[in-house]
């Protein structure tokens, strides 16, 4: 029988928790009690959890095959793990310091992400998320019909081209980025995004990836992009996530949009990612 202890936020966006070890396999019932409570709250996270990356590989797997990691170079002994580091020295924004659904400029964008964190600097670094599925429900009734049945542009060009990954110092980065020509191709998918599990539909744009409004001429497809993020991205719909040394962290990228935090210049920050494939959004 599960142990698995959870202790939600407010408005059920994000919950912490405990009782589990994934240090070690899990049986059945508690990878299903904790996939539902994912499902439930969106973002989970489990502190106090020291996790090898054949650890961390096992728990990504209960949940799907890995997601593809395009643009960024994986670690050497797994592929399916990327480090996520930053030196003191740097001084360019952190990784994932824009608003963003991880790949949604995929055909099958991750279902998952999986973020374990190795080094914590003693400031700083924390991850805000926002909740899309609240996000969608508060929009006015107006709105909601308005975009319901509209289609979103979303690309890699904007940090993966050659272009961007210069203008965003990439070069300066001690994670090796990837940049390709390939960052220029598009993608078409929902403005609503309707969950494949729990049919809950979310607002599914995100800043950096979604670039137009399908049918739409430009300045129209800026000004709706632009009142959307800013109504996606309200402080009512966000979580700031402050990060402890072990803490695996686990979020929806089919309903929330995250972003990393600086405020640690002079320190080191090192975390491990993982991805679940995802579907094709409807």
């Amino acid at each position: 029988m599960s142990n698995v202890q959870v202790t939600c936020h407010e408005n059920s966006f994000g919950a912490k928790v405990e009782g589990v070890d994934l240090s070690q396999p899990l049986d059945e019932d508690t990878v299903r009690t904790i996939r539902d409570v994912w499902l439930d709250h969106q973002m989970i996270y489990f502190p106090n959890q020291p996790l090898t990356h054949e650890d961390h590989a096992r728990f990504t797997r209960y949940f799907g095959d890995f997601g593809s990691e395009p643009f960024v170079k994986t670690i050497d002994e797994h592929k399916h793990i990327i480090e996520v580091r930053r030196e003191p020295r740097e001084r360019v924004s952190p990784f994932g310091a824009s608003w963003h659904s991880d790949w949604s400029f995929q055909s099958q964008p991750p279902a998952a992400t999986l973020l374990h964190s190795k080094i914590v600097p003693p400031v700083g670094g924390e991850t805000l998320f926002a909740d899309g599925i609240r996000a969608f429900e508060e929009l006015d009734a107006g709105l909601k019909r308005d975009i319901e049945h509209l289609t979103a542009i979303h690309s890699a060009r904007r940090p993966y081209s050659h272009e961007g990954f210069a203008r965003t110092g990439g070069d300066r980065r001690s994670m090796t980025i990837l940049p390709s020509d390939s960052a220029w191709e598009t993608r078409e998918h929902p403005v609503v995004r309707v969950h494949p599990e729990s049919g809950r539909p979310a607002l599914w744009v995100n800043p950096v990836y979604t670039i137009a409004i399908k049918d739409m001429d430009e300045r129209a497809s800026k000004d709706l992009l632009d009142r959307l993020f800013s109504h996606a991205l309200d402080s009512r719909f966000v979580y700031t996530h402050v990060w402890e040394p072990n803490m695996l962290a686990m979020w929806d990228n089919r309903t929330v949009q995250h972003c990393a935090c600086g405020g640690y210049d002079g320190h080191l920050r090192v975390m491990h990612r993982t991805t679940v494939a995802g579907d094709t959004p409807h």
